[in-house]
Parts: C-alpha cells; structure tokens; sequence
C-alpha cells in the first residue's frame, strides 16, 4: 500500500518555478499570496485544468473566492496574467489562463540586470584604465590625453585589456607617448588584433633588435622592441 501511495505521488508530477522569479517577485511588484495563486494557476494548467474558477483557487488557498477574484483581476491589469482563446476538438473554442507574460517580465528583469552589470564593468574598467596611465606616465593625463584614450574606447571600440597591452608595449619599447601606443592600436586593428594574446603574438613576431651586438655587451637579456612609428 505505501508503495502504490509513493508511486500515486509521483506520477501527480512536479512544477518547476525558477529561482530567478522566488529571487525577483518582490521587485517586479507581487507580493507572496499573489505570487503563490500565480504558482496555483500554473499548477493547475500543468494538470490541465486551463481556466481554474476563483473557487478552484480558493480551494488550495487560505483566502477567501472573492479575494481570489480581485488578485486575478489585478493581476491581468498588471500584465502577470493574461486570458486567451483555444480551440479544442471541432473547432470548439475556450479560454485559458497564461502566464507568459509573468516569465516575459521575469526575462526583461534579467536582461535588464546583465546589462546593468555589463556597465558598471565597463565604467569599473575605464576608471582603472585612466589610473593605469597615469601610474604608467607618473602625472595626471591632460585633457587632450583624456579624450585620445575616451575616443579609443567609445569611437574605436578598443577593448580596455588591448589599449593596457599597447601601453605595456609603449613601455617595454621606450616609446611612452600616446602617439605611440595610437599606432600601436592601429596597427593591430588593420591586422585584426583582437585579444591580448594576438597582441603579444604580433608584437613578438616583429620586434627586433636594434643592436644586437651592442645589446649583447650590455644585457645578456635584451629585450628587443619594434618601433611602431617606423611601420
């Protein structure tokens, strides 16, 4: 008998609610007995019962049918529900609850919060790469400074990671002025230099030694730079 009564609930099924909406419902303006008869009315519809009654709802509740009647109400108004029309054997036409609107809002929120994200990185990495210049160069950046290193990000669409490496190859190569490091993004965007890996690979490629006996005698590790103004 207690084998058949576990079997009994397990083929009633489960609801799968998504933990983004048990996160959000309270910013997207339910509250819990309106998010629960939104979980009622999908729990139903997932037995196929389409179009439970306000008493149907008030069964599984502890709220009274008329109060199940004015959440419904609002709850259409506020487009977390909504009523639409199918159509059975013969064309016989019936009306069904949705609660597409309620995952729609849900994905808005979403969208809306990765975005969010993706800016406030983006400001975050802008900052950074403002104080990494100016630690680099050891003063405060003009303001034509300034807008050269804001026209490569908002005009040139240059990654904050790949305008660091074209100054460390400023850096490495003696060449610390932003005339350098703009030839430097130049050249990678013509020869479609996208990460920093394809960065220090191109940059490898051709870098070399300016005097390789000199720099034998003074640094048995020279490091060779390509001057990026002679390209």
């Amino acid at each position: 008998m207690d084998k058949e009564m576990l079997l009994e609930w397990f083929e009633e099924g489960e609801v799968s609610i998504p933990q983004q909406l048990l996160k959000k419902y309270k910013q997207l303006g339910l509250d819990e007995t309106e998010l629960v008869l939104l979980l009622q009315v999908y729990s139903f519809c997932k037995e196929g019962n389409l179009f439970p009654t306000p008493e149907d709802l008030a069964n599984r509740m502890t709220i009274p049918e008329s109060r199940c009647v004015s959440i419904l109400r609002r709850l259409i108004q506020n487009q977390f529900l909504s009523i639409e029309e199918g159509s059975g054997e013969g064309d016989i036409l019936y009306e069904k609850y949705s609660i597409k609107p309620l995952w729609e809002k849900l994905v808005d929120d979403w969208i809306y919060g990765k975005k969010q994200d993706e800016l406030e990185k983006s400001l975050n990495e802008e900052t950074d790469i403002y104080t990494t210049f100016e630690q680099e160069f050891g003063r405060p950046l003009s303001p034509l400074e300034c807008e050269t290193l804001a026209m490569w990000i908002d005009q040139d669409q240059q990654s904050p990671e790949l305008i660091k490496a074209a100054l460390r190859e400023a850096v490495i190569s003696g060449k610390l002025n932003f005339r350098y490091i703009d030839r430097i993004l130049f050249e990678w965007k013509k020869n479609r230099v996208q990460t920093v890996e394809e960065a220090r690979e191109y940059s490898r490629h051709f870098r070399k030694p300016s005097n390789p006996k000199t720099n034998k005698q003074t640094n048995p590790n020279p490091i060779p730079f390509y001057n990026w103004l002679e390209k």
